[in-house]
């Protein structure tokens, strides 16, 4: 019975860790790194079609983005999540796989023409995401669930996106029974749309995320609708854009909760009929996702408008670019407008398109309404860079950089605080996650410090042995020299392939039949073939 630390140990992003028990193998996320991986992460401790469950906390791709890739590479077990996470990941894991194949594409023509960019496979396709969606098991808030002999799990909503949870997890192994609890990422309070986050009373382990461990958000008097009425009224005047990055899923329909309020209490003078536009398929899919789930997420102050028959996400003004045609043609519109384009973080997707058209014009501003992890553009950005670099084009900075504080579907350090203290009795450990290197030790030593809580932030390869409650290999960092790239492409698939034949003999072990040795004849005719030492 055993813990082992993968993804997102002092770092943000790529969310994973790896239970056995028994005979199972079981991952709680398999997320997408994003920006620059600091520490190397080890490998999944079994190959990937020996993996039997997956238990997903929510939709985001930092912790859902690598379930194609788990598909691709010889996966075929079960995907636990709540209801609304699977209607998300349906859309979300469909569409990084369109973004990664499109990426290849332009890279592939690019490289022909002889450019500087060298010609890479996606790192998965699209019919990896679809396997992937297929293996999905939705569950219902609350309901304890039984996966199988020993292992049963719990979803709780913890208000930081539609249908994300932290997961309680039962274990039986022989005689010895544990219980741990996975905070995934724990919301905000006070944000609009969602509800609450919600408390876990008992747990032997937690293992919980620290993404503001180190900071307090604004107090909850913080009114986000005046923050942004103004900055739209003094862009609009000067004539500019306002350009927000946005997550397509979960900020954007947050924004769009907002920008009623301030359409319904014309809090923009001479400027009451601004246009807003939407840019990202995703994100019009997404809003038509929260909408459907709005009686089981959505918090009271927005059912109250449900009841009365408003949509509290639309309003008279707001726009939806589609097709790729109707994204470019905003940009020849000049009339001032507010433009939400994903990714949040301008790693990739439509808004680099609509920086490259605004982040020059000193009229604009470029709004940031969330995270940005480190060595991402939008880092890069709010940081202070003069120039940037697009479509192979530098673009200097000009426009009005500004940042919506408060507005975080995170929990700060308080709120963090507030969720572990839901605990009747101290964790006999707490691993604190998901936070930037010195984050993740800051937080952990306050939380020993402070709170008498006996906390530790392992690093990647770390093992816990849950049954003898003690480590049984703890992990040195041990830093990336260059950006470090999950393997893909051609080679990866074949290791792939690789991993799902050994999977398949192991279940023939036993039978002897004529098939069987044809089988064997086969394999062992495509190993001469493609010996490369074979004379």
């Amino acid at each position: 019975m055993k813990l082992v630390f993968v993804g997102a140990d002092h770092e943000v992003t790529g969310s994973c860790h790896y239970l056995e028990i028994g005979d199972k193998h079981i991952l709680v996320d398999y997320g997408m790194q994003q920006g620059v991986d600091i520490f190397e992460n080890v490998p999944l401790p079994v190959p990937e079609a020996r993996i039997d469950y997956v238990f997903l906390t929510h939709a985001h791709v930092d912790h859902s983005g690598l379930l194609p890739l788990l598909y691709a590479r010889g996966f075929r077990g079960q995907i636990f999540a709540t209801d609304a996470t699977v209607d998300l990941c349906s859309i979300m894991l469909r569409d990084c796989a369109h973004i990664q194949m499109m990426e290849s594409e332009w890279k592939a023509r690019k490289a022909k023409r002889g450019a500087d960019i060298a010609a890479v496979e996606p790192l998965y396709v699209m019919e990896d995401a679809e396997g992937a969606i297929k293996r999905m098991v939705a569950c219902h808030y609350g309901d304890i669930v039984e996966v199988c002999d020993g292992v049963k799990i719990r979803f709780t909503d913890v208000g930081h996106l539609l249908g994300s949870a932290s997961i309680e997890v039962w274990l039986r192994e022989g005689t010895t029974e544990k219980k741990i609890v996975f905070s995934g990422d724990l919301g905000n309070k006070h944000i609009p749309l969602l509800r609450e986050p919600q408390r876990t009373a008992e747990a032997d382990y937690v293992v919980m995320e620290s993404t503001y461990g180190d900071r307090l958000h604004q107090t909850p008097k913080t009114d986000f609708v005046t923050d942004l009425a103004a900055i739209l009224k003094e862009t609009f005047d000067r004539g500019g854009n306002v350009v927000i990055p946005s997550f397509a899923v979960g900020r954007t329909q947050e924004l769009l909760y907002f920008l009623r309020q301030i359409k319904v209490n014309r809090l923009v003078p001479g400027h009451e009929k601004f246009p807003v536009y939407v840019d990202s398929p995703l994100a019009v899919e997404a809003t038509e996702i929260f909408n459907a789930n709005r009686m089981d997420c959505f918090d009271e102050e927005a059912m109250k408008l449900v009841r009365e028959g408003i949509n509290p996400i639309s309003f008279a003004g707001l726009k939806l670019a589609i097709t790729s045609e109707e994204s470019k043609n905003i940009n020849f519109i000049e009339t001032p407008k507010v433009i939400i384009s994903a990714s949040g973080m301008c790693e990739a997707g439509r808004i680099r398109h609509h920086l490259k058209h605004n982040l020059w014009r000193p009229e604009c501003t470029i709004l940031f309404v969330g995270y940005q992890a480190n060595g991402t553009l939008g880092r890069a950005i709010v940081e202070g860079a003069k120039e940037v670099k697009l479509f192979g084009e530098s673009i200097q900075i000009q426009a009005q950089i500004k940042q919506l504080p408060g507005l975080s579907g995170h929990a700060d350090q308080s709120g963090l605080i507030w969720w572990l203290e839901g605990f009747t009795e101290k964790p006999k450990k707490v691993f604190i996650v998901h936070g930037e290197d010195t984050v993740a030790t800051s937080f952990a030593e306050m939380l020993k410090i402070e709170h008498g809580q006996r906390a530790y932030a392992p690093y990647s390869g770390s093992v816990f042995d849950l049954g003898a409650n003690r480590f049984s290999y703890e992990a040195e960092p041990v830093r990336v020299q260059k950006k470090a790239k999950i393997a893909s492409g051609v080679y990866a698939r074949l290791v792939a392939a690789g991993q799902r034949l050994l999977a398949i003999i192991k279940k023939l072990d036993g039978l002897n039949n004529k098939d069987t040795a044809k089988f064997a004849d086969q394999v062992l005719n495509l190993c001469d073939k493609w010996d490369p030492d074979r004379k």
